[in-house]
C-alpha cells in the first residue's frame, strides 16, 4: 500500500507539471464505427494530444468540445489548430508529421502565436526548442521520453531494428506474421524490456496511473510485460502494419505521408482549413465542471480511460461526473470509453446520485458488448483490455 501511494504521488506530480501525450493512442478508426458521427452531433472528448478531436470533425461531427484538466494537452491541440489556420500543408506536415521545422521560431511569431490563447502562446514560447529540431515533438513530453529510450535500446540491436523495418514494409499479412514470429518476437522479449515494462515509473511516463498498472498485473499471468507481448502479437500478426501509424511513430519518431492520422494528409488538412477547424473548441477543466457549466445537449461522449484512475481515487467524484453526463446527454447519446479491464468493476461500485436513491452506474447504461468486442479486435493500438460502447438505459 505504501509503495502504491508513493507511485501515485509520483504520477500525480508528473501529470501536474508535464505534457504527457504527444500523440493520441486511441484508434479513431474504431471510434468512428462506434460513434457513427454526423453533422448533427456535438462531441465531448478528453483532449489528450488532440489528434482524435480533429479526426471526429473529418468524420463529420458538427461540433467537438475538447476538454482536459491538463492545460498542456490543450496547448498542443491549440498549436495544431493554429497551424491549420496559419500554415500551408508542407509546413504543417513538417511540424506535426516530422515533429519539427527548422524555421519554427519565425513561423511561431508570424503565423501561429496570433491564433493561440495566452497560456498556449506562453507555453510554446518556452518550448520552441521542441519544435525547432530533432528529435522534435515526438521525442518530447513524457511519452516521447519513453519512445526515445526504446529507439535507443533498438540502436544496440540492429538486427531487431532491421526486422521491425521490414515488418512495417511487409506486402501482406502472411509475410508480416513470418517476420514477427521468426525475427521480431524471439529477439524483442527479454529480461531488460520485461523489467522496464514492469516499472511503475515507466508506466507513469506513458500516462498509465498506478490503478491501471495494478489492474493489468492482476488480470494477466505475465503481468504488464505479458499483456503487452500478447497485445503486440495480435497487432503484428492480425492487422496490417503498413498503415499502423501508432506503432510506426513509436519506431521511427515521425509519421510518413502514407502512414499518418487523417488530419496530416493533404486532403484532411484541406478539409480542416476550409472550415472544419472552426468546429473544435478547447476548454481546460474537468469533465464534470465542463458539463455542469452548460446546458446544450451532447450526443457523443469519448471518455478515454480516465475512469480507471478516477474510480481508484474518488468514486464519489466519478458518480458526480456521471450525473452530469446523464443530465447533458441527448436521448440518442452514445458513449465510448476504454479500460484496463474487459469488465471494469467501477460499473458496479460507482453510485450515481439522482432524484431518488443513488444507483450503480451499470444499471443506467445499455452496453453493446458484442459490437465493442468486434471493434476491439480491429484496434491498431490494442493496449487496452476493454473497449466499451454504451447508451443511456
Amino acid at each position: 500500500m505504501l509503495k502504491n501511494n508513493l507511485n501515485q504521488k509520483i504520477f500525480d506530480a508528473l501529470y501536474a507539471r508535464n505534457l504527457i501525450y504527444n500523440a493520441c493512442w486511441e484508434d479513431p478508426a474504431v471510434d468512428r464505427q462506434a460513434l457513427a458521427l454526423s453533422e448533427a452531433d456535438r462531441v465531448l472528448v478528453i483532449t489528450s494530444a488532440g489528434c482524435n478531436a480533429l479526426d471526429y470533425v473529418l468524420a463529420g461531427a458538427g461540433h467537438v468540445d475538447a476538454v482536459d484538466a491538463n492545460p498542456r494537452q490543450n496547448a498542443l491541440l491549440e498549436l495544431k489548430l493554429a497551424g491549420i489556420r496559419g500554415l500551408e500543408y508542407e509546413d504543417f506536415f513538417s511540424l506535426f508529421g516530422r515533429g519539427w521545422h527548422p524555421q519554427f521560431r519565425a513561423m511561431y511569431h508570424q503565423a501561429l502565436a496570433p491564433h493561440l490563447s495566452p497560456y498556449a502562446a506562453q507555453y510554446w514560447r518556452r518550448h520552441a526548442h521542441w519544435m525547432s529540431g530533432a528529435p522534435g515533438l515526438y521525442g518530447h513530453g513524457l511519452s516521447g521520453l519513453v519512445a526515445r529510450a526504446f529507439r535507443g535500446w533498438l540502436a544496440f540491436r540492429p538486427r531487431l531494428r532491421e526486422a521491425l523495418n521490414e515488418l512495417f514494409a511487409a506486402p501482406n499479412l502472411a509475410a508480416q506474421r513470418k517476420i514477427y514470429d521468426t525475427r521480431v518476437e524471439p529477439a524483442m522479449w527479454n529480461g531488460s524490456l520485461d523489467w522496464a515494462l514492469s516499472r511503475q515509473f515507466t508506466m507513469s511516463l506513458l500516462g498509465v496511473p498506478v490503478s491501471q498498472h495494478e489492474e493489468v498485473r492482476r488480470q494477466h499471468q505475465g503481468g504488464v510485460p505479458g499483456f503487452v507481448r500478447e497485445s503486440l502479437g495480435w497487432v503484428f500478426r492480425e492487422l496490417p502494419a503498413r498503415s499502423n501509424y501508432f506503432w510506426s511513430l513509436y519506431l521511427h519518431g515521425a509519421y510518413a505521408q502514407d502512414c499518418c492520422p487523417e488530419y496530416l494528409t493533404s486532403q484532411g488538412f484541406a478539409k480542416l482549413k476550409a472550415g472544419g477547424v472552426e468546429r473544435i473548441h478547447t476548454t481546460t477543466t474537468t469533465v464534470t465542471d465542463f458539463l455542469e457549466s452548460g446546458e446544450q445537449p451532447i450526443t457523443r461522449f469519448v471518455l478515454l480511460d480516465h475512469m480507471d484512475w478516477m474510480a481508484s481515487v474518488n468514486e464519489r467524484e466519478l458518480g458526480r461526473e456521471w450525473a452530469a453526463i446523464l443530465k447533458r446527454a441527448s436521448q440518442d447519446a452514445r458513449i465510448i470509453f476504454r479500460s484496463a479491464h474487459a469488465n471494469p468493476g467501477f460499473l458496479d461500485t460507482v453510485l450515481v446520485p439522482g432524484k431518488g436513491a443513488d444507483r450503480p452506474l451499470r444499471s443506467l447504461l445499455q452496453l453493446d458488448v458484442e459490437r465493442a468486442e468486434q471493434l476491439q479486435r480491429e484496434d491498431r493500438v490494442h493496449t487496452y483490455a476493454g473497449f466499451h460502447i454504451a447508451r443511456i438505459a
